[in-house]
């Protein structure tokens, strides 16, 4: 029980920083074309698609032994998707980037990143520091 806790937090923490290191791309590319006439903002969806799996409201077959058959969707299998925001904008040139939300954006991915890998490599020195000392 104890290693399918770990491994379900190893693929948590793997998939997010898959997603927030996405995020940043997709953030920076806006930013990047914040004066490109007629560009639409993209933006990443991974924490819907997360929480679906880890309740199972979008799971059609729940797995409850080791045996039974799964449909394909677990935390190892979800990857973050960019979407386009096709809302409309209030500039003539048809621009919807918004910069000072992108930079809030970018902030906060910014510290969410960090904190995952601070947590990736504190989740490495406790198994450094157990292996260590089981010698």
């Amino acid at each position: 029980m104890v290693q399918k806790i770990d491994e379900i937090n190893y693929y948590l923490i793997k998939k997010s920083l898959d997603a927030s290191s996405e995020r940043g791309r997709v953030i920076a590319h806006n930013i990047a074309n914040v004066n490109t006439e007629g560009y639409k903002a993209s933006h990443v969806v991974f924490e819907e698609k997360l929480n679906n799996v880890l309740s199972n409201e979008s799971i059609g077959l729940r797995t409850t032994h080791k045996n039974h058959i799964s449909d394909g969707s677990s935390i190892s299998t979800i990857t973050p998707e960019v979407a386009k925001d096709a809302s409309t904008s209030m500039r003539l040139d048809g621009n919807n980037v918004d910069v000072d939300s992108e930079m809030a954006d970018m902030a906060a991915n910014s510290i969410l990143y960090n904190t995952l890998i601070s947590q990736a490599n504190s989740r490495i020195s406790m198994r450094r520091y157990i292996i260590s000392n089981n010698k």
